[in-house]
């Protein structure tokens, strides 16, 4: 948390408070409280830094606003993204209020590799300055929207988990790593002895709970729901599932007694069947158009070109780290946009985000719930346009006299 401060600053300008969020009760596979782990990480830093130290718990919250919606979200059939709903929900909602509200914080600052329209480059250098007598860099003050950019790293940008976040947290936050690569803040954290964090290893997993065996930490939480893998080429039954939850579209499908590998293709979860493929680039996994729900826009509106031509060209990515490819954006009168790719993609998800971005602004998100039809699809439905018309040429045999 940063305040305005006239004492000696740590960062320009700014007296820092830090404060560990635990959002996740439980032990890990080994039976240990990862969390307890690093609240204890978190405090050293602090300790070393002469910084105070807060902890909050969002364990409840958490469970109902982002854990429940993950369990409801696979019980639909969908495949969700509880690290997007995580930062939307407990970081920039009740985390960032906690900091306004009750330490009275100026700001938020934050660990992404990200930046605002509002960063400024001379912020984070570490000689001192005389502090600004205004406002927080006249924050409260600004009625343009604030933008959200890709970070310096772009290998390690994470404005893709940032895109649902709202305007007025984005305006109360800074982003000390914004220009700054991960290996340069390794280099930091070893200068100022930080080994114990550098050893630590990157978090993976589902947000805030981990990296687990999905299929058994699912089932712990969902009734199982078996049902059949069944060829989406001759509609025959290759194998049984558990539950159409356990598995996501494109994935491989682990099926005892097959010589050849399948991925799922397809749900339907009225009969309970996953539409298999055999092999992984089949054109069953391929599609390139897809519509989400009403889009979040991070700016608040959407781009003038879109509300103007009901159209936008722009960048599109549903996972991160992916490379972004070319699309184009309709806006529907119901604020949802229909996405047209500029190639199929393999296995666009429902219940995953698509994040459009503008050059280097990441636009917002929006969840996907519709998909267009596959590759597959549209190859059988040429082919029985073509044999239609082939029959309608063949002559009819003229009746004997």
């Amino acid at each position: 948390m940063c305040s305005q401060s006239h004492a000696v600053p740590l960062c320009e300008g700014y007296s820092v408070t830090g404060v560990f969020m635990k959002n996740w009760d439980s032990l890990d596979e080994k039976g240990v409280c990862t969390a307890e782990g690093d609240c204890e990480d978190a405090y050293r830093v602090c300790q070393a830094l002469d910084v105070p130290f807060h902890q909050v718990s969002y364990v409840k919250e958490y469970w109902h606003e982002v854990f429940s919606n993950m369990l409801n979200e696979y019980e639909k059939g969908r495949t969700p993204n509880p690290d997007i709903l995580c930062n939307k929900h407990i970081k920039f909602n009740h985390f960032y209020k906690y900091a306004i509200n009750t330490l009275g914080a100026d700001a938020m600052a934050t660990g992404h590799y990200a930046r605002s329209s509002q960063e400024d480059e001379e912020v984070f250098q570490q000689q001192h300055k005389a502090p600004r007598s205004t406002l927080f860099r006249d924050r409260f003050e600004i009625r343009n929207p604030v933008r959200l950019y890709q970070g310096a790293d772009l290998l390690k940008d994470q404005t893709f988990f940032l895109s649902q976040i709202s305007q007025d947290a984005l305006r109360h936050t800074i982003f000390p790593l914004t220009g700054l690569t991960k290996e340069f803040v390794k280099k930091i954290a070893a200068e100022a002895g930080f080994h114990h964090v550098l050893r630590k290893k990157e978090s993976t997993g589902i947000c805030f709970i981990g990296e687990r065996n999905f299929e058994n930490f699912i089932l712990e939480y969902l009734e199982p729901k078996p049902g059949n893998f069944v060829s989406i080429e001759d509609g025959a039954i290759v194998g049984k599932h558990k539950g159409w939850f356990t598995l996501t579209l494109g994935q491989r499908a682990r099926i005892g007694g097959q010589k050849n590998s399948w991925f799922v293709a397809d749900k339907d979860i009225v009969t309970g069947d996953m539409l298999v493929a055999p092999s992984t680039n089949h054109p069953a996994l391929f599609r390139d158009t897809l519509r989400t729900d009403r889009f979040h826009w991070i700016s608040l509106e959407p781009p003038p070109e879109l509300v103007r031509t009901q159209m936008l060209d722009c960048h599109f990515r549903f996972i991160h780290q992916t490379p972004l490819i070319p699309c184009t954006v309709t806006l529907n009168m119901d604020g949802s946009v229909w996405i047209s790719l500029s190639r199929s993609l393999r296995a666009l998800t429902p219940g995953q985000f698509a994040v459009l971005y503008k050059g280097d602004e990441c636009l917002g998100s929006g969840k996907i719930i519709q998909l267009g039809p596959s590759e597959y699809t549209l190859q059988k439905g040429r082919e029985r346009l073509v044999e239609a018309a082939q029959s309608k040429e063949q002559p009819t045999p003229k009746p004997a006299s």
